[in-house]
């Protein structure tokens, strides 16, 4: 699972000797690499009781960070692991309550594991559909070619910024044109054309989200989180469909991407 920016990660380590008791290490040490390879370290650590560590991190930035144990001395020690922080717009075509509802969930145990959830069916239904659905800020350098450039995440809702790489020329929203559907940028007329690799800051996606996506993304919510908790796939002569289907794998159910509109194996 994934934490919201700003949340506390509660880490832990069991250290035990060489007869599987738990045991103190001589010392311990923390350290937590950011995902901007600065690095937190806590040293040493006081265990919470023999054997047992523990260390609250508050996070500061979204993205990948890597923990690693190290017990030096008496009962040494090793351990790696990894936490993600997500940014601060989530990637979510649907809301927890819509997902709740949709697998008549009442109570908030699973909430962290099924937003993860939600993130994942929303990326597929974008990977299927080729577009953007939730709405997010993106950053990319193009390569500007006969004064245009086609950006790669649609429909673009907004140019925040567009800076050459060297950093010497800048274009404002007004400068460009910008066809929201296909991406392509211009310069207007007597601003800087566009030229060389620039530096794009966009927000692109979907002010309104139709019903057919989002049933499609509780769908494949409801698919992927059942599957996950043992229920059984499709039983012969029976009306569940089969939970795979060929060149499509197993994730995304066919009456997720019927409502998607999207090509079907077999279909022309």
């Amino acid at each position: 699972m994934a934490y919201d920016l700003g949340a506390v990660v509660p880490l832990s380590a069991s250290v035990t000797d060489g007869s599987g008791a738990p045991a103190n290490s001589g010392t311990m040490t923390l350290t937590i690499t950011l995902p901007d390879d600065t690095a937190v370290t806590v040293d040493p650590v006081t265990p919470t009781a023999t054997g047992s560590y523990a260390y609250s991190y508050t996070t500061t930035q979204p993205g990948r960070h890597m923990v690693r144990w190290l017990g030096t001395g008496a009962n040494p020690f090793a351990l790696a692991d990894v936490f993600d922080v997500r940014d601060q717009a989530p990637v979510a075509i649907v809301s927890l309550a819509d997902a709740k509802a949709q697998l008549n969930e009442t109570d908030d145990v699973d909430d962290a594991e099924l937003r993860g959830f939600i993130t994942g069916a929303s990326l597929a239904v974008e990977r299927e559909l080729g577009r953007i659905v939730a709405r997010r800020a993106f950053t990319e350098r193009r390569t500007a070619n006969a004064g245009r450039v086609l950006l790669s995440n649609v429909p673009v809702l907004a140019v925040t910024s567009a800076v050459s790489a060297d950093g010497a020329t800048t274009w404002t929203a007004d400068d460009l044109d910008v066809d929201t559907d296909s991406g392509l940028v211009t310069a207007k007329p007597g601003a800087a054309p566009l030229a060389g690799d620039i530096d794009f800051t966009t927000t692109a996606g979907m002010r309104i989200v139709s019903d057919d996506y989002q049933l499609a993304t509780l769908i494949i919510v409801q698919h992927l989180w059942e599957t996950q908790r043992g229920r059984g796939g499709a039983v012969f002569g029976g009306s569940q469909e089969p939970e795979y289907m060929s060149g499509r794998g197993f994730a995304l159910p066919r009456r997720a991407l019927e409502l998607l509109d999207t090509t079907l194996p077999g279909v022309a």
